[in-house]
């Protein structure tokens, strides 16, 4: 039975056959995994389940039955990423919080504040203001497309870790004329 799932995850979610074997081993984590990829990329599930929540149980010592984590709230991280709510960073420490309390993520994406900054305004004024401060770097990042990266986590220190990468690679391009 664990074969034809393992093959069944590898052909219906795209998983690795070492992710698929590690989840299909076990009758309570197969149908945790499923109803976290229901309707989601199985990829990004797997990984979630396998990595962050076995992760987070074993430092616990907690079994997945005691998870204070339900699957269903678990897919609903992912979808929050998805939709742009929140980026993958913030998305480990809304995960974090479920752990400790068992909240809803939007729950606590709502309380503390964490929803991801796609405002171009507030994220171009953050990137402005890089810019005055480090006019000596603006030449650098056009000689060495390398000291792109310094702009990008300068940007995210700024803007708390919250804004939308994407938006902010964007905007730095336009800006830095790289």
């Amino acid at each position: 039975m664990p074969d034809a799932k393992k093959k069944r995850f590898v052909a219906d979610y795209g998983l690795t056959a070492y992710d698929a074997g590690v989840l299909a081993g076990d009758s309570e984590a197969a149908a945790y995994f499923e109803t976290v990829a229901k309707g989601r990329d199985g990829k990004a599930a797997a990984n979630w389940v396998t990595q962050e929540l076995f992760g987070a149980l074993n430092k616990a010592g907690l079994e997945l039955g005691a998870s204070p984590v339900k699957a269903e709230a678990l897919g609903a991280l992912l979808d929050l990423i998805k939709d742009g709510t929140i980026n993958g960073k913030i998305a480990k420490d809304v995960f974090a919080k479920m752990i400790e309390t068992g909240d809803q993520p939007a729950a606590i994406v709502e309380r503390e504040g964490l929803r991801q900054v796609t405002d171009t305004g507030a994220i171009e004024k953050a990137i402005d203001d890089l810019m005055a401060a480090n006019a000596d770097k603006v030449a650098d990042v056009q000689k060495n497309p390398k000291a792109f990266g310094w702009w990008v986590g300068q940007t995210m220190k700024a803007t708390g870790g919250k804004a939308n990468p994407a938006v902010v690679n964007e905007i730095l391009k336009k800006k830095l004329g790289v």
